[in-house]
């Protein structure tokens, strides 16, 4: 009877599953901008990805990747422009984030950098592309970095908004001024217990006052903002942001079998694909890109945007567009 009820619980646990990866597929598809394309669902790795494809089958491939606490629609705009130039585009939802979610319970929610590249590399895998041109801001950024150091025969070009933003953890470790500390007051709050509890509850609020913190010139709507919120209800979002940046701090560790990728970055490697990196007004002093130039000895340019903010291709979609159109040449 013991192990009947097993096998049942089982069989009942992944009907749920499969149940709310429906409807939430069905909800956020039904709500989501056309222009990003279908909205699907597949197996790789260690995650069921939700991501949106849009393009022709056999065009040039590129993967949009977004950041915190953004989605997928940061590329509303984006996507439409790629596709009119005949680019296939694949713009997946990050572990924690929309309909991407852990096929195993037992999985630790891991945020490290190494984890989130190694993602991307299993959805390429899954989808059967050999190489891309990779774009993301943020969090997407950084995976799009740490893809071209650790596995640059599967990028064809990159673009990255605030260049090298490979984490060194031992760098990590060395205070910086008080003002440049401020800016990262965030980072903090969440290495304390009372800051993990406050995101949870406070997920909505809190995200919105990062959003205008990060793009204070960026006047965008409700509409706007809760479009890519409801991405934060995945059942794991705070546990990976939580990790992500204590992981940052060396505050909590991360995965024993992501140690010889970490240990290839920490040697911060060049990046020998061809790349166009953007500077903004988030990145104050290091807009011109002149501390990271040197990191990119492939084909390289670098681009500076005033008056934009940390969203860039939802502030200034046409500029992030042409960047990967120009690097994908």
């Amino acid at each position: 009877m013991k192990t009947i009820n097993q096998k049942s619980a089982l069989v009942l646990s992944k009907l749920i599953l499969i149940a709310v990866l429906f409807f939430t597929t069905t909800q956020i598809s039904a709500q989501s901008d056309s222009s990003l394309g279908t909205l699907k669902q597949i197996n790789a790795g260690l995650l069921n990805v939700g991501y949106t494809e849009a393009g022709p089958a056999n065009g040039n491939v590129v993967i949009l990747l977004h950041g915190w606490p953004y989605d997928i629609h940061s590329y509303n705009e984006v996507v439409p422009v790629l596709v009119a130039k005949g680019c296939r585009v694949i713009t997946p939802y990050l572990r924690g984030f929309g309909t991407t979610r852990f096929l195993s319970d037992a999985t630790f929610r891991n945020g490290q950098q190494a984890a989130l590249a190694s993602d991307i590399i299993a959805l390429m895998d899954a989808l059967k592309i050999k190489k891309a041109t990779i774009g993301g801001f943020d969090w997407g950024a950084r995976t799009a970095v740490v893809m071209a150091a650790l596995w640059p025969d599967r990028l064809n070009g990159l673009v990255s908004v605030s260049g090298y933003l490979v984490v060194n953890l031992e760098a990590n470790l060395k205070p910086l001024s008080p003002q440049a500390e401020l800016g990262w007051w965030y980072q903090y709050y969440f290495a304390t217990e009372r800051g993990k509890t406050g995101y949870s509850q406070n997920t909505y609020e809190f995200n919105k006052l990062i959003w205008k913190i990060a793009s204070p010139l960026w006047n965008f709507d409700k509409a706007t903002y809760d479009q890519t919120a409801q991405s934060f209800n995945n059942p794991d979002h705070v546990a990976i942001v939580i990790h992500n940046y204590r992981w940052r701090q060396s505050l909590e560790g991360g995965e024993s079998k992501y140690d010889a990728l970490e240990k290839r970055l920490a040697e911060r490697p060049a990046i020998t694909v061809p790349t166009i990196t953007i500077g903004s007004d988030f990145d104050g002093a290091f807009a011109d890109g002149k501390a990271y130039a040197n990191k990119f000895t492939g084909k390289y340019e670098h681009r500076i945007l005033k008056g934009i903010g940390h969203n860039v291709p939802q502030e200034d979609p046409k500029s992030f567009a042409q960047a990967i159109i120009d690097v994908a040449k």
